[in-house]
């Protein structure tokens, strides 16, 4: 079995990834496929050079990697936006995100002391301790379909970097993008068995994470499967990080400029088609400008042109597949009959799009925190807008979800604005729209994960600390 491979397709079945081909009728990795690429990983990682490979050489390969993705950016953008209905000003706009999402990993692992002596705890201390930071074994990473090339690069880079060796589970939606990541593996010039790249099930997955040849699980996607992953993890003591769901307040406070915060949550709520955990979709508003800013997101969302994902001037395409569709309609339907005023959109398919796996934008007003449609993630562009008598309230509410991924606050005053940001319980706060940072840590507080990816912290989910005293 190659190393660096797609998933072979089981017998009678014919490889075909061409668009608008349903995801059950791809070619998806058994039980069988997954015996033989942990089995590879197992062998590489213990009798291999790549976890005994000298971190500079680690670096140098994950260099190239990330040269060879960047000269096929455009492709890759193409690729995501034909499979996962993702308007293609998104997937253009994400590439140069990987770009610096690699090289803070990169840095991180230029400045980790892989082995470093430590001072002595008492000047007549008789002992010297020397620590290194080693690989854990073979990582199970498993992504979702939504944004398939940020989540698959953010566990691969640092488990890689820290000399593991990785079986990497895809949707079977993203058999373009994702074979071709394996492609581009291929050209990096790992050694044979340090990674593979298999599409699969749920059911496949859990096979995946349940091996007992797999030391650590990475996962993102839904709540529900982190929490039966981590029960896997626990039972076998695997090490886990979760990467989970999100349901993220966008606090406009009372002296923001109310069309400049709209703007910007034209990106932070309705990005990637509202397909997004970090989407900031419950906006939270002052009662004394309450109306203003149901106005304008009413204008804002009336403006985007939904449809071909391709065209230019589309903001927001399809949803992923007919299930995902209904899903987003079956929660707009539910938010009416919740007593939420619908402000904009609703459960009919715009005009025009009935062929493809389109909804209407929608906006709710007087909402509820408690509604289900304030409390569950719908994936899907639909935004609630939700009332606050005063700071201390909208602090409450923002709080009050069982998740805690992102959130925004907007504000005129940035040291007003970050005093508020330092009471949400939530993994990551934007001020004013400011995009994500790379070199800080990313992850969620509550029912939304686990650990932290990016730069120093997320590569340190991928490797041992040991202490030899000497």
């Amino acid at each position: 079995m190659h190393g660096q491979l797609r998933a072979d397709c089981t017998p009678g079945q014919v490889r075909d990834t061409r668009v608008g081909v349903p995801a059950q009728f791809r070619p998806q990795a058994r039980p069988a496929d997954i015996d033989r690429a942990v089995a590879a990983a197992r062998a590489a990682f213990d009798e291999g050079p790549w976890p005994r490979t000298a971190p500079a050489e680690r670096i140098a390969v994950i260099r190239r990697l990330n040269a060879l993705r960047e000269a096929d950016a455009e492709k890759i953008a193409a690729l995501i936006s034909a499979e996962n209905g993702s308007a293609g000003w998104f997937t253009l706009a994400g590439q140069p995100g990987l770009g610096r999402q690699a090289g803070a990993y990169l840095k991180a692992a230029e400045e980790l002391g892989w082995e470093e002596t430590l001072p002595p705890s008492a000047p007549d201390s008789p002992t010297r301790s020397v620590l290194r930071r080693e690989p854990i074994g073979v990582v199970a990473a498993v992504i979702p379909w939504n944004s398939p090339f940020s989540a698959a690069l953010a566990k691969v880079i640092p488990a890689l970097l820290a000399g593991n060796t990785v079986v990497l589970k895809v949707s079977p939606e993203n058999s373009l993008s994702m074979d071709f990541l394996a492609e581009l593996l291929e050209r990096s010039n790992l050694p044979e068995g340090v990674i593979s790249v298999l599409p699969a099930d749920r059911e496949t997955s859990e096979y995946l994470v349940s091996h007992p040849d797999v030391d650590k699980i990475a996962f993102t996607g839904s709540t529900g499967a982190g929490r039966r992953i981590a029960s896997i993890a626990g039972e076998q003591l695997k090490r886990v990080s979760l990467e989970l769901g999100g349901k993220s307040a966008a606090v406009i406070l009372a002296d923001a400029d109310v069309q400049q915060a709209v703007q910007g949550l034209k990106f932070a709520s309705l990005l990637n088609n509202g397909e997004a955990c970090i989407a900031q979709t419950r906006v939270l508003a002052p009662r004394s400008r309450y109306e203003e800013v149901v106005s304008a997101l009413k204008n804002l969302v009336e403006s985007l042109k939904v449809g071909d994902p391709s065209d230019p001037d589309t903001f927001i395409g399809p949803m992923v597949r007919p299930d995902q569709q209904q899903r987003v309609r079956d929660y707009i339907e539910l938010g009416i009959k919740e007593g939420a005023r619908l402000v904009t959109g609703g459960p009919q398919v715009p005009p025009g799009l009935e062929d493809g796996n389109y909804v209407t934008p929608t906006v709710f007003a007087d909402v509820d925190n408690s509604m289900r449609i304030a409390q569950e993630e719908i994936f899907g562009p639909v935004l609630v807008v939700i009332p606050y008598d005063d700071e201390d309230d909208a602090v409450r509410i923002a709080n009050d979800s069982e998740y805690g991924l992102s959130g925004g606050v907007w504000s005129a005053d940035q040291a007003h604005a970050l005093a508020v940001a330092r009471r949400l319980r939530t993994g990551t706060v934007t001020v004013n729209g400011a995009p994500i940072a790379f070199d800080g840590p990313f992850g969620g507080y509550k029912a939304s994960g686990i650990g932290r990816e990016y730069g120093a912290v997320g590569l340190a989910q991928y490797v041992e600390y040991k202490t030899v005293t000497l």
